[in-house]
């Protein structure tokens, strides 16, 4: 039994022991927590500052940057239009050079025309203007050729077709025919018996 007493004393013991312990943890605990409410005010304000700095810090920074990028973009953005204005001129040129080569007039030379057209249009008006001359009037009209009657037929001989045709060539080759051949005569009917 002393062995249980011992054992009863020791457990006693310990178990005071650990009350304590779990007396003195909850204690500070709750002194930490009460800590904590008094200075939770602080270090909150403390931490606000701290925070609206690094801010302030940090918007300072991205408004470099931004200016920066910005003046770097507007660098880029005058190249890249000056770029495209030399590629647009070498392209009006070369377009230029090839409807030149094929013959197509260019914009000067039809204004070119356009004054020359003008000049002659108030040319044109003036003359007439100056003199505008009573039409002539026109000679009068040669009288149709009569058909001649056809005479009794002579002798045919083997000169008699070409000296027709010699006669009549010098006359065609003369004159340019003016009026259409007369028509022959039309010829008679017998009449009926």
């Amino acid at each position: 039994m002393v062995k249980k007493l011992k054992e009863l004393t020791e457990d006693t013991e310990l178990a005071s022991a650990v009350r304590s312990s779990a007396q003195q943890i909850w204690q500070a605990g709750l002194g930490a927590f009460a800590k904590a409410q008094e200075e939770g005010g602080r270090v909150f304000s403390r931490l606000v500052k701290e925070g609206t700095e690094f801010q302030k810090r940090a918007e300072d920074k991205v408004a470099d940057v931004s200016g920066s990028v910005g003046k770097l973009a507007d660098g880029v953005g005058k190249q890249a239009s000056g770029s495209w204005d030399k590629l647009e001129q070498v392209f009006e040129e070369r377009v230029a050079r090839a409807l030149a080569t094929i013959g197509v007039p260019t914009q000067q030379d039809i204004a070119a025309l356009h004054a020359q057209i003008d000049a002659l249009s108030r040319q044109v008006a003036a003359l007439s203007a100056k003199a505008a001359p009573a039409p002539k009037p026109r000679a009068a009209a040669k009288p149709a050729v009569k058909a001649v009657p056809k005479a009794a037929p002579k002798a045919v001989t083997k000169t008699a077709p070409k000296a027709a045709a010699v006669k009549a060539a010098p006359r065609a080759a003369g004159k340019p025919a003016s009026k259409p051949a007369a028509r022959p005569a039309a010829k008679k009917k017998a009449p009926a018996a």
